[in-house]
């Protein structure tokens, strides 16, 4: 089994790539490292560097190596700053993902795995479903949507099996601390071991069901291997919604330091996003292993090996009216 994983030096991509290499596949990662890191490539797998966007070397690509499998997950996966970076994540998210699709249709993939995300479901009343109709409130929910559709489409058309997971707020090991828009876990420990206060947008009472890492990679490494996941989407990861103020205690517990916490304006985001896993337990046997306390814990543990990250600025911001306070400074994002 060749398969590629895209986005594979990055934080869930790498933990999917491990995964896959574990399952025994002939891994190919391909990440341009605009997030990700070499050094979390897996030691068996083959390292690309390049990006979804470049088609033609994408073309190359798939003639080279003729995969069985595509596992889909190089993204720039920032809700809210999609909003002023509009062009940038259409470019990325779809057009990237629509450069996939061709290949594979092309060259008889066998199956495409798509790493969507809870953010399609934008405001809906929670808990969130899959038999909901998508209702994107950002352009970074309505790209992934957009690919979802996009691979019903091909799967009409062309007969390309596929499988799209929508994850939601995963954190844990090997994640970019270093991004301050994106990854609120991440983001307060990066400000914790700076000694900086933890900065929230609004009270903190917005709600998200944090997901450790290593209850959604595997699932979604195995799937190519269970017939009855083809052509079906999961929602995976945690239950149990936590509220930004209750992870900002758990991080601060973890580094055993006291909780200190700055406050800016509220932004125009969801409030609150929480999912069933059901469908995703009767196919692919997925279940939620870490609490939230245990995956915070085993992060955090990590993060201290690595030490803290500087932060930088987004060099491509498209729009900067109504931009939140503090993103041109120093931020948090949920």
């Amino acid at each position: 089994m060749r398969s590629l994983v895209t986005g594979g030096a990055g934080f869930i991509g790498s933990h999917v790539a491990r995964h896959c290499v574990a399952l025994g596949h002939d891994v190919v990662v391909l990440d341009d490292l605009s997030g990700g890191f070499r050094d979390q490539v897996p030691d068996r797998a083959q390292f690309v560097n390049g990006s979804v966007v470049d088609h033609v070397m994408l073309a190359d690509l798939f003639d080279e190596y003729r995969f069985d499998y595509v596992y889909h997950l190089a993204a720039y996966a920032a809700e809210g700053l999609s909003h002023f970076i509009r062009r940038f994540n259409y470019t990325n998210n779809l057009i990237g993902s629509a450069n996939l699709i061709n290949e594979s249709v092309k060259h008889e993939v066998r199956c495409f795995v798509f790493a969507s995300s809870i953010a399609v479901y934008g405001a809906l009343p929670p808990p969130m479903d899959e038999t909901m109709i998508p209702r994107p409130e950002d352009p970074y929910g309505i790209s992934k949507y957009a690919v979802e559709m996009d691979l019903h489409a091909a799967r009409t058309q062309f007969g390309l099996n596929y499988v799209v997971f929508r994850p939601h707020n995963v954190y844990g090991e090997g994640q970019n601390i270093g991004d301050k828009y994106r990854n609120v876990v991440g983001i307060f420990m990066n400000q914790v071991m700076q000694g900086l206060p933890m900065t929230i947008f609004g009270d903190g009472s917005q709600t998200r069901a944090f997901s450790y890492i290593d209850d959604v990679a595997p699932h979604i490494a195995r799937a190519t291997a269970v017939e009855a996941a083809r052509n079906q989407t999961f929602n995976v990861g945690a239950d149990v919604p936590y509220t930004v103020l209750d992870i900002a205690h758990a991080v601060a517990d973890a580094f055993g330091v006291p909780t200190r916490v700055v406050y800016h304006p509220a932004r125009n985001e969801v409030v609150h996003a929480h999912a069933v896993h059901q469908k995703a337990a009767a196919v692919l046997g997925a279940s939620s292993s870490a609490s939230l306390a245990e995956g915070i814990a085993r992060m955090a543990l990590w993060a201290k090996g690595v030490g803290a990250r500087c932060s930088t600025e987004f060099s491509q911001i498209e729009v900067r009216k109504s931009m939140p306070a503090g993103w041109l400074g120093v931020a948090a994002a949920t």
